[in-house]
């Protein structure tokens, strides 16, 4: 079968467990409840993708054995049985959680612990580094009932498919109860400035938040285009390194009707040093257009570092770069344009709900909502 045939076995997948969500796949109940606890794992969600990589391999290759899934490359063929987990993985399983909205884990389940550049038959009992040790175990127990034939390739995909659709669509549920709350609860008189600072103040410090200082320049910029005759031009994904892409930063301006980057954004969650400085200046040295280099920091700013930074604008003809407090930032933002600072809240809200679960998880936004609707809450 050709590897193009991958996507549709997916698509095929997709649509029968559509069609019938409420109802499960696997009629042995140990094997659904393992089956459940690995691929909705919340403290790890590398296994979904895993299970749905060797799933696919072995629905893609029927003779290839499904506990084998440790060959360098994906090559279309096979080895003493063995095949490329992780090209089956982002190949065609990131492609397909992407469109679909699956909750899976952003990055390939081969980079993770338990599965990293292993030379070995996945037997049960194997001890597979990674945690939680249980649902590494299921997964082992999983892999052994397709070889053994008592689960199908086929309805482990499907099943996997069913649990994914299950929780995504609990999450949109989740998320449309606290919007329609907002909107029901909502005062008439408008927060002020004050209030939408400690508003994001708070959603800053919850855990896992290192993508909001992007979020929140993002949103300014959104928000004030047509006043500052500016605009974003992109907002690469959060797991994408800027030598990946090319970005000059985590979010690039330009002159509305231009795409030449003038101005470059990045976001620091930790204490921006002399060496960060020393690799802005290479980029600037890639990017003839680009007059303003402005690092955000959710730390405190090293007053010589800072001194560091405005000592390259005449080496570097005329472009600056600076350190600018994240908090202090919005700030100065929302006093500057206080007619639109529920514009900016708004654009903020649009950016932080439609931002992938690698970028902002379901917790955050929900977080966000809850502080959101106590903060507008009618006395």
């Amino acid at each position: 079968m050709p590897t193009s045939d991958c996507s549709k076995l997916l698509e095929g997948s997709l649509d029968r467990a559509t069609k019938r969500v409420q109802h499960t796949f696997v009629p042995d109940a140990s094997l659904q409840e393992r089956l459940a606890y690995s691929i909705g794992c919340p403290s790890n969600r590398a296994g979904a993708r895993f299970l749905m990589a060797c799933a696919l391999a072995k629905l893609h290759e029927t003779k290839l054995d499904i506990r084998k899934p440790f060959i360098e490359v994906y090559t279309g063929a096979t080895k003493r049985n063995a095949y490329s987990g992780r090209g089956y993985d982002e190949q065609f399983i990131f492609d397909f959680i992407t469109k679909h909205k699956l909750p899976c884990s952003p990055t390939t389940a081969f980079l993770t612990p338990g599965f990293r550049t292993k030379n070995i038959v996945l037997t049960k009992n194997q001890k597979l580094r990674g945690r939680p040790t249980q649902m590494y175990e299921y997964i082992l127990a999983i892999l052994a009932a397709v070889h053994q034939g008592q689960l199908s390739a086929r309805y482990l995909i499907d099943e996997s498919v069913r649990l994914l659709i299950i929780e995504r669509d609990k999450r949109r549920k989740r998320l449309e109860i606290l919007l329609e709350g907002l909107r029901k609860d909502t005062s008439e008189l408008p927060l002020s400035s004050e209030d939408i600072v400690k508003l994001i103040e708070q959603h800053l410090q919850c855990k896992h938040a290192s993508r909001l200082p992007v979020l929140v320049v993002a949103a300014a910029y959104r928000a004030a285009a047509n006043k500052l005759g500016e605009r974003i031009l992109r907002l690469n994904p959060h797991t994408a390194a800027d030598k990946q892409t090319g970005a000059l930063g985590d979010v690039e301006i330009t002159l509305l009707g231009d795409d030449n980057v003038v101005t470059a954004y990045e976001m620091k969650d930790k204490v921006v040093t002399r060496g960060d400085i020393d690799i802005a200046v290479e980029k600037i040295a890639s990017g003839a257009s680009i007059q303003n280099y402005v690092f955000v920091t959710t730390e405190s700013i090293d007053p010589e570092v800072r001194e560091y930074a405005s000592s390259q604008y005449v080496e570097l003809g005329g472009v600056e770069i600076a350190i600018l407090d994240c908090v202090s930032f919005l700030r100065h933002f929302l006093h500057l344009f206080h007619r639109i600072r529920m514009d900016f809240l708004n654009q903020y809200q649009e950016l932080v709900l439609s931002e992938p679960d690698s970028g902002v998880n379901q917790a955050l936004k929900e977080a966000f909502l809850a502080l959101r609707k106590v903060a507008e809450a009618v006395d």
